[in-house]
């Protein structure tokens, strides 16, 4: 096995180019617990984490630019405010010792359905910003998922970085497991209110082959607030129970070792209603904690 340690972005993408075989490792919670059970043996290793581009994060036009290579430690310290439903889901992820590790650019390398990062994404609208010797593109987080552990990704190309414009309103993060954290995910939901653009976000983790929004649940739900956002008024039971109902029919789970299909679609159901409930009030809050004028 080779081992290959760029120092620069430059040098990462040229040593792409050249092994387009070659997998990135960047925190390795991912790859090594792979090569360890004997899952995974690369011709090569591309160790990103000299690379201190992918270590930044900083605001962007209106939108947060977050390195690839930031560990979910940080996202949790020093974004907790500007984008809380990534914070949240960072929260779920593994250990401490892992959440120093670990990195949203690698949770999306992976494509896993059970990433904990990408509902949170999904919800947000974010873009995934890569690269390679040919020039830099986005992507929108909705098209990067093209199967079971498939992304968009060309082979000679990296993540650089994911661009997330801060919702507007409140979000929320729920995830089921057999405890809290250093779990992989039965199901996970990640929800974003967009009262700027009388919006909704969505997404749905390990409930399907690939992370993916609620459509229908979305668009239903905008409809129903569009007379709620200037009011801020009381959000009806109804609503919120439809709006799970939704989100669950959106999902596609099977059944495995950690939890049959029946079961996600209802903890979805679950989360999605509670999601709302908890952003809603956040959001009426938000109005009533306001000074006045």
């Amino acid at each position: 096995m080779r081992f290959l340690q760029p120092t620069t972005w430059a040098e990462a993408l040229e040593a792409r180019a050249a092994h387009p075989e070659a997998v990135a490792i960047a925190g390795g919670t991912d790859v090594m617990v792979a090569v360890n059970f004997g899952r995974l043996r690369p011709p090569v290793l591309l160790d990103l984490t000299r690379v201190a581009e992918l270590q930044e994060w900083a605001p962007d036009d209106g939108a947060v630019r977050l390195g690839a290579g930031v560990p979910y430690a940080r996202v949790i310290t020093e974004l907790g405010d500007r984008l809380p439903g990534l914070a949240m889901a960072a929260r779920t992820i593994g250990s401490p010792q892992i959440r120093n590790r670990g990195t949203v650019g690698g949770n999306l390398a992976t494509a896993s359905p059970a990433g904990d990062a990408h509902p949170a994404l999904l919800a947000a609208d974010a873009e995934v910003e890569v690269a390679s010797v040919r020039g830099t593109r986005r992507i929108p987080v909705t098209d990067f998922y093209t199967g079971v552990k498939r992304s968009a990704l060309a082979p000679d190309e990296l993540i650089a970085a994911v661009r997330i414009t801060p919702p507007s309103g409140p979000q929320q993060y729920s995830k089921i497991g057999t405890r809290n954290a250093m779990v992989i995910a039965v199901a996970a939901f990640g929800l974003a209110l967009h009262p700027d653009r009388g919006a909704v976000g969505t997404g749905i983790g390990s409930a399907a082959p690939t992370p993916r929004r609620a459509t229908a649940a979305e668009e239903f739900l905008a409809g129903e607030l569009a007379g709620l956002w200037e009011s801020r008024g009381e959000l009806p039971a109804a609503t919120a129970t439809r709006f799970g109902e939704l989100v669950a029919e959106a999902s596609a789970p099977i059944d495995d070792v950690r939890g049959t299909a029946a079961y996600r679609v209802h903890a979805l159901s679950v989360m999605a209603r509670r999601a709302l409930t908890w952003a809603w009030a956040e959001y009426r809050t938000a109005k009533e904690s306001r000074p006045c004028d």
